[in-house]
């Protein structure tokens, strides 16, 4: 700060204090002027919030105490929040579409609050929508004085500008995590067939690019969703490692008997990490997380659910014991259950707070491969009674 403004700003804390100190020895009732009160009090800060998949920027990442306004825009592709907490403090936006904007006016003490996206019951959160908002933290590690942050404020310091980057499986995962999935009870195909909530999923599919409605829809009437199921026989086993954006690990075999009574084989040695639109990977491997229908994030063409494991694979595939590829492209979510036990038929659009027990695996060609032998070109089987084991590393 030049000498200049900082004489001034001293002098005019000095000339309230005096006032205040006149007042209380006459025993006077006392105000200090609006002029006088305005030039110590500074104005509130904006900070400019980014919201992105996968991630939350802040610009400035470190302020003063006091008034700020948020200035929140959605630079992504699929409807988000923003959420400030900390300090029994805990406020949001609405959701906000892409493209759009919103603006959140807050009074902070100095500390660190979270900032995230709160959408999906935390799973924006978990896949790297957060960063941290710090207030009144020097460089040093402490919190400055009054007198200092008033100095900084009336000169109009912005030094302290930037964010913080976050990685999913860091700071909110907790270090590498590893499960052992066992398939169990009932098991169906899962045949091509009209998805029975296509009503409720119009409504996401309405905000995806061109491209993506025109194949969600086409999937809502003749896809891999449906009611069009069949009782069969097999078994699963697959250990996973998540150890955050990248490192993951899988291994694991499948065997089931189709509705054909042709018999598969799956033997998955490797993780698929190749990001497609709404579908992030972070290394193939993400346990605990809450998606699919409205949720916003990956297809609506599943009901919403909650997943203790989800991951992208890579295998070695044979049918009647002979290899078919060694490039088929797996999805495996032990979630809560879908399906009710009667005739296996999906019968819920929010399924997220039921039982954890229904393990899906979903097998398809690479792309620019032939479709596979079977009803639809694919491999969808189910076990409806199904359990996962969370093993320290």
């Amino acid at each position: 700060m030049n000498p200049v403004a900082q004489f001034r700003v001293r002098s005019i804390a000095h000339r309230i204090g005096s006032i205040y100190l006149l007042c209380a020895t006459l025993a006077l009732p006392c105000a200090v002027s609006a002029h006088d009160e305005a030039a110590v009090k500074p104005a509130p800060r904006t900070v400019n919030v980014s919201l992105s998949e996968w991630k939350v920027e802040l610009t400035p990442s470190r302020i003063a105490p006091g008034a700020v306004v948020l200035e929140v825009k959605n630079a992504g592709t699929i409807p988000h929040a923003f959420e400030v907490e900390g300090r029994s403090l805990e406020q949001r936006t609405a959701q906000i579409q892409p493209g759009a904007t919103a603006t959140l006016k807050l009074d902070l003490r100095a500390g660190s609050y979270e900032a995230y996206c709160p959408v999906g019951k935390g799973s924006h959160k978990m896949l790297g929508m957060m960063n941290h908002l710090t207030v009144g933290m020097a460089k040093g590690g402490g919190v400055k004085s009054n007198e200092h942050e008033a100095m900084e404020m009336a000169a109009g310091s912005d030094a302290e500008s930037g964010h913080v980057e976050h990685e999913h499986g860091e700071e909110y995962g907790g270090g590498a995590k590893m499960m052992k999935i066992q398939g169990g009870g009932p098991v169906i195909q899962i045949l091509p067939g009209p998805f029975p909530f296509a009503d409720s999923a119009m409504a996401i599919i309405n905000h995806r690019p061109a491209d993506q409605q025109a194949d969600l829809t086409h999937k809502a009437h003749m896809g891999p969703y449906s009611n069009n199921v069949v009782t069969t026989s097999g078994e699963i086993s697959v250990v996973a490692i998540d150890r955050g954006a990248s490192g993951d690990s899988v291994s694991g075999v499948a065997q089931f008997t189709a509705q054909d009574g042709a018999r598969w084989k799956l033997v998955i040695d490797r993780v698929q990490t190749k990001d497609i639109p709404f579908n992030p990977r972070f290394g193939g491997v993400i346990m605990g997380l809450f998606y699919h229908g409205a949720s916003g994030v990956h297809t609506p063409l599943v009901p919403t659910i909650q997943s203790s494991l989800a991951l992208w694979a890579f295998a070695h595939l044979y049918k009647n014991d002979q290899l078919v590829t060694d490039n088929a492209m797996v999805h495996i979510m032990l979630l809560s259950r879908t399906r009710r036990t009667s005739d296996w038929a999906l019968d819920c659009w929010d399924c997220s707070d039921r039982p954890i027990e229904e393990l899906q695996l979903q097998v398809t060609p690479a792309p620019s491969t032939p479709p596979f032998d079977a009803p639809g070109g694919f491999l969808f089987v189910n076990w409806e009674k199904s359990s996962g084991q969370r093993v320290a590393l």
